[in-house]
């Protein structure tokens, strides 16, 4: 089974890279929100829907933006009836919004369940006849989506240039998380306004920003990586390295906001075009059961995973340990402080080094969760069977 899951992995790899010549449209700056109004105006559009939080409407942070959008003559239908973890009903609601609107362009604006909601609420639009449940998996929708403009307001997700969108699901009261991946959900731009980014709370702030490390580490420490991934991945982790505990503390410093945005597009970048690993699988499943906040649980469980890759991901890790600016003498010297400085952030962020929920009933659940998400699309360092789980999840045992 392992040679099969490599094979499959390695011939993936070869058809993701198509991927990387694809031009992504980025605006980045302070008020780059303005230019939208200018750039659905071009394209002819008369009615925009609008994704966003209720406390964007309640702060009035976006009215500037919805005046740009009238006095180009365009008109909006505003939705934020959403929730932190975007489920069926919340895209059935958006759908069903978007079209009694008549909507001819989407901007969603917001963390990575807005955006994910919008990709999803998109996806039913230009397949109607198609559940969410028939979305699940790889390349079912195959059709151009509304022109859409997802606009970041957490440095985190990537949702605003990767192909995937997360919903979670529930059947017979059992929550589950899965993506539905397609090129096609890919934004048609991705609008950086570091602006939006400096009211996050540092809670926030902390499990976002490790959820962009992640997204970086797992597709950089993963197999068949090509130069392309490698360079976004050291790009991001770089980036931050050196800006998030910079924004954790001062959350009004708009030009690390801005750089922590541009990380989680480059780790977004690089996790599209080689996936994420084992961590993201487990968190999945934690966050499915306990409803615990994404980033927190990729956070959380990122260290362990990594440590118990062992030798497979050391070399990756100790040129990541490099770029963070990690001392060590050795190539396992350098891995493992590389590991232990994410462990410290963890600590310095107040995010927890267990996770409190875990129980050993659930093991079976996480694991069979993780084990069907992960292989064999994930090319990860050391392909895992159960008991390889059931090790890492007594590590995280409160």
């Amino acid at each position: 089974m392992k040679c099969f899951y490599r094979i499959s992995q390695f011939g993936m790899s070869r058809v993701t890279r198509i991927l990387e010549k694809k031009k992504h449209n980025l605006v980045v700056g302070e008020g780059a929100i303005l230019k939208i109004a200018d750039f659905l105006k071009k394209d002819g559009i008369e009615t925009v829907f609008v994704a966003t939080t209720p406390g964007f409407i309640k702060r009035g942070t976006l009215q500037p933006f919805f005046d740009s959008l009238t006095a180009s003559g365009i008109k909006y239908v505003l939705f934020t009836d959403l929730t932190p973890d975007p489920t069926i009903e919340s895209v059935e609601a958006a759908r069903a919004k978007y079209a009694e609107g008549k909507c001819q362009a989407i901007v969603a604006i917001g963390g990575g369940s807005v955006i994910d909601c919008s990709k999803a609420m998109a996806a039913r639009i230009v397949r109607p006849k198609m559940t969410i449940r028939q979305m699940r998996g790889m390349l079912k929708i195959n059709r151009a989506l509304p022109p859409f403009y997802a606009v970041p307001t957490t440095a985190g997700t990537g949702s605003e240039v990767t192909v995937a969108s997360v919903v979670t699901d529930t059947v017979d009261g059992v929550h589950y998380k899965y993506a539905i991946s397609d090129p096609c959900l890919v934004p048609k731009c991705a609008v950086m306004d570091a602006a939006l980014t400096t009211s996050l709370p540092p809670a926030i702030t902390a499990a976002t920003g490790m959820d962009a490390l992640t997204h970086a580490v797992e597709a950089y420490t993963n197999r068949f990586a090509s130069k392309f991934v490698r360079k976004k991945a050291l790009d991001a982790v770089h980036m931050i390295y050196e800006n998030l505990p910079v924004v954790y503390a001062e959350g009004n410093n708009v030009k690390a906001r801005e750089n922590m945005l541009l990380a989680s597009y480059y780790a977004g970048l690089a996790f599209t075009n080689n996936f994420v690993g084992y961590v993201h699988a487990v968190a999945h499943a934690l966050g499915a059961l306990y409803g615990i906040p994404h980033g927190q649980a990729n956070a959380i469980v990122m260290p362990y995973v990594m440590e118990q890759y062992g030798k497979s991901a050391e070399k990756e890790l100790s040129e990541l340990a490099d770029v963070a600016n990690i001392d060590g003498h050795t190539q396992a010297e350098k891995a493992s402080n590389f590991i232990e400085s994410m462990r410290k952030m963890n600590r310095d962020m107040q995010i927890p080094c267990k996770v409190e929920q875990l129980k050993e009933s659930d093991f079976d659940t996480i694991i069979s969760r993780a084990l069907k998400e992960a292989n064999p699309a994930y090319p990860v360092p050391a392909i895992w069977g159960k008991k390889d789980f059931e090790k890492l999840l007594k590590k995280l045992l409160p």
